[in-house]
């Protein structure tokens, strides 16, 4: 029997409760249950749940944090110019060594928007939606290099089928079929933070979440991408998050610092405005680079100033990198490549009587991976600075609040794109909304082929093929 089976499973581990409701569930059900259950390592749960307390000492680490080596935006120190960059980064885009890895796991829920965040409406005038915006930018890349730029998609249980489905209405916004590759992360059970017993969402269903970014790793193992990859000869890959629409992709001064570094994750940052700013902090501990948390970051060590007055902690991640493909297969053939986090979360469960408890306090504990830890198991990591006005506007709150709204990066991307047209030539006044396709121009320089010297914009104007 399916139950007694199951129970064999459960009981080592003290689990058994997880079929409080067996009987109360239809055989389609009940069979759903089996394969979440049998899918969980409860090995791994259970040695995760022992060592929760057993954390790295972050305010040693921070006390001990240096700035990373970086090319900055000031290049004077740098070791390669922007015109090398630029140079080695365009060989290797058209020999045909870049693919496109894109994390869209998130639903818009902080939106207001109840669909996956990729499908969310930001473009100025054509309110196209964030998922057009980035695969317009990797068709026109593509086009640019003569090449097949590949898409490799991650979802996340909750936005799977919807971004399938998203995709195929909207014939992938011009890329073909067999350059796109969508696959979907993996999940970890969450468990009681008192007892370490997982808890039921419903009586045939485990609460189970994401397994965070850095699941990226395992989820590309089982979905066969790396075969994919492969067989391209696909060298390094691009990895960006789908809520924001300024990034860059493909770059080719980014790329190059990377191959000129002889690096295997070079990784974009923003100079922190002030010390408290709610981003990653990359530094360097012992020769390495490691991003510690804004929430890890202790007030001394985000305070600390060199002696320009400048922070001495000073590199916001912008979860932008280049990574090397035999990186990133190594860690994922490795069972303890990257390490996972602990976050104590209030989450909605059955309690003993199957009546739904709705927490107050955080109940639980969830367990997930960051991609970021990939950089201190690199022989060689770089950081690279970018302008943050033309490169970084992350949508992540609704309408009303402080940052980070759809009006405010709205008002970013139509920035970036006025800045384009005057350094073409064009005359356009602060006021004046306008959105360039990246199929119209991917930067200022092809603008400036496609638009003639002294053309002035007096209206809302979205220019596109």
């Amino acid at each position: 029997m399916i139950r007694d089976r199951l129970i064999a499973v459960l009981q080592p581990h003290g689990q058994e409760h997880l079929l409080a409701f067996w009987d109360q569930l239809d055989t389609g059900e009940q069979e759903s249950l089996a394969r979440q259950i049998e899918a969980i390592d409860f090995d791994l749960v259970g040695r995760l749940y022992r060592d929760r307390d057993r954390q790295e000492n972050l305010r040693e680490l921070a006390d001990r944090a240096e700035p990373p080596p970086a090319f900055r935006l000031d290049t004077a120190q740098n070791p390669f110019s922007p015109q090398q960059a630029r140079l080695s980064g365009v060989e290797a885009l058209d020999a045909g060594e870049l693919g496109v890895i894109l994390v869209a796991g998130g639903q818009g829920t902080r939106l207001g928007f109840d669909h996956p965040k990729g499908m969310f409406p930001i473009g100025p005038l054509s309110n196209k939606s964030l998922f057009q915006i980035h695969v317009e930018k990797i068709v026109a890349a593509a086009r640019r290099h003569g090449v097949r730029i590949p898409l490799y998609l991650m979802t996340s249980p909750a936005t799977h089928d919807e971004t399938a489905a998203f995709f195929d209405e909207h014939d992938r916004f011009g890329l073909p079929e067999d350059d796109v590759l969508i696959f979907c992360q993996g999940t970890m059970p969450a468990v009681d933070a008192e007892t370490g017993r997982g808890l039921l969402e419903e009586p045939g269903r485990v609460a189970v979440s994401p397994d965070g970014h850095g699941g990226l790793l395992a989820a590309m193992l089982h979905g066969r991408v790396f075969d994919d990859i492969q067989r391209r000869g696909i060298q390094r890959l691009f990895y960006f998050q789908v809520d924001n629409p300024l990034v860059d992709i493909c770059e080719p001064e980014f790329i190059g610092y990377h191959v000129l570094s002889e690096a295997e994750i070079s990784t974009q940052v923003v100079a922190k405005q002030y010390p408290s700013e709610r981003v990653g902090n990359v530094v360097r501990v012992d020769d390495r680079l490691v991003v510690i948390e804004y929430s890890d970051l202790h007030d001394g060590a985000a305070r600390r100033r060199n002696a320009d007055g400048s922070l001495a902690i000073w590199a916001g991640s912008i979860a932008v990198h280049v990574m090397d493909v035999p990186l990133l297969r190594r860690l994922a053939e490795t069972s303890d490549g990257l390490p996972f986090h602990i976050a104590r979360k209030k989450v909605p469960c059955l309690d003993a009587s199957g009546d739904r408890v709705q927490p107050t306090h955080p109940n639980a504990i969830k367990f997930e991976r960051f991609i970021f830890d990939v950089m201190p198991q690199a022989r060689n990591a770089i950081v690279v600075e970018v302008d943050p006005a033309l490169a970084f506007a992350p949508l992540k709150n609704a309408s009303g609040a402080t940052t980070d709204t759809p009006e405010i990066v709205r008002a970013q991307l139509a920035s970036l794109h006025r800045g384009w047209l005057r350094q073409a030539g064009v005359e356009v006044s602060e006021d004046v909304e306008v959105e360039i396709s990246p199929l119209f121009a991917l930067d200022a320089e092809e603008l400036t082929e496609k638009l003639p010297p002294g053309t002035r914009i007096t209206e809302p104007t979205y220019f596109q093929p």
